[in-house]
């Protein structure tokens, strides 16, 4: 179901940025393996999987690859083949933290291998990151709101954390934001800086990472405010790295930021509605991907039931909106899309389904296949091409 809507104005100057990364094009059509994150106080047992074919959109079902307690957010490591989950749990070993869990993939069955698990030093974690050299693992915990560094071995297991930030304040809503809540971490393309969305404080703190020593230090600028009350939660550089955008939670808004890859600061430029227009009742934004070619940003939202697709203008990285689509299911936690840019597959955590849309390469709009994938509390879809494997 489509829900047409009109383009929100663009507005605010332009800075010029750093060219970092040329936005590859989308991948060749080599088959994928695809893996879900759940959460395991339910039916599921840990991390799913399937085989994808995207020349003819099939998926064949590989089952449970590994059982884990509620491994949420996935990350891969594709040189080495590791795979990476946040246990979002309060407990690990006796203190008040979640885990992070490493896992070797078998490209042929598509089944994770346990390595090791390391303590994320914070309770709750729910979503790490792997910087360019794949020595590195970012975590950031939303309960205990802080982020952690933790550093990958020859053989793919996880050292203790080498590096760990408390963050601290509150924001303006006393129920929500009462403390930091640490929702998202990533590096930049040239892999000198690393990004944590704090919920709690309204914030995007900036890192300078030592890739080499496994070392975050403060930056100056230390952060980038969004709107008060937004709630950050996920972000996406746009093309070639000159662009921030950053999907706000509780406005279920996504603030645009121009990117000095030098200083490592933001410019805010733009905020949008990544609502259907009239939405009224409980929503929340979830997440933020771009697309492989560069050209569209897509957003869900919970309440809402939908994902919106967004142009960015080439140059300026300005967005407008394009569509809004039904999910065909409940609370769209996250999706994913396949590195050929041709599908996008949208995780209804409270159905229990992926639903599988194909994207028009043209107009950025998404139209549903009619497949439908049963995955108990799915909320995170990563892919791995097999292209050369």
């Amino acid at each position: 179901m489509k829900l047409p809507l009109p383009v929100n104005s663009l507005r605010g100057a332009i800075a010029a940025g750093m060219l970092l990364a040329t936005v590859a094009a989308p991948a060749a059509e080599a088959a994928c393996l695809v893996y879900v994150g759940t959460y395991t106080n339910g039916k599921s047992k840990g991390i799913y999987a399937y085989r994808m074919e995207p020349g003819n959109g099939s998926f064949t079902a590989l089952g449970l690859v590994a059982e884990t307690p509620n491994p949420t957010f996935l990350e891969i490591e594709p040189s080495r083949g590791l795979l990476f989950a946040a246990n979002e749990i309060t407990k690990f070993h006796g203190e008040s933290a979640g885990a992070v869990s490493s896992f070797a993939i078998d490209t042929a069955s598509g089944k994770l291998k346990p390595l090791n698990q390391q303590s994320s030093r914070g309770p709750g974690p729910c979503h790490v990151g792997v910087d360019a050299t794949g020595k590195n693992v970012l975590v950031a915990n939303y309960t205990g709101g802080s982020v952690a560094l933790l550093p990958v071995a020859a053989d793919g297991r996880l050292g203790a954390a080498t590096s760990f930030f408390q963050h601290a304040g509150k924001g303006v809503d006393p129920g929500r934001q009462e403390g930091p809540h640490a929702h998202f971490v990533t590096t930049d393309a040239a892999n000198r800086y690393a990004f944590a969305c704090d919920l709690g404080l309204d914030e995007i703190l900036i890192y300078k990472l030592d890739p080499l020593k496994g070392v975050l230090t403060p930056n100056d600028p230390p952060f980038a405010n969004v709107k008060a009350g937004s709630g950050p939660r996920h972000l996406a550089f746009g093309r070639d790295g000159r662009q921030v955008y950053v999907l706000n939670e509780m406005t279920a808004t996504v603030t645009a930021f121009n990117y000095d890859a030098v200083r490592g600061q933001m410019k805010e430029f733009q905020t949008v509605a990544a609502l259907p227009e009239g939405f009224h009742g409980g929503f929340s934004g979830a997440e933020v991907f771009l697309h492989p070619s560069g050209k569209f940003l897509y957003t869900s939202n919970r309440g809402a039931n939908t994902i919106a697709a967004f142009r960015i203008q080439p140059g300026t990285g300005a967005l407008s909106l394009i569509s809004q689509t039904a999910t065909q299911g409940k609370t769209p936690r996250s999706f994913g899309i396949d590195p050929t840019g041709k599908f996008l597959l949208a995780a209804n955590q409270d159905s229990g389904t992926i639903v599988i849309f194909q994207i028009d390469e043209a107009s950025g709009e998404l139209s549903p296949t009619g497949k439908v994938l049963e995955v108990p509390s799915p909320v995170c879809v990563k892919f791995l091409s097999l292209a050369g494997k």
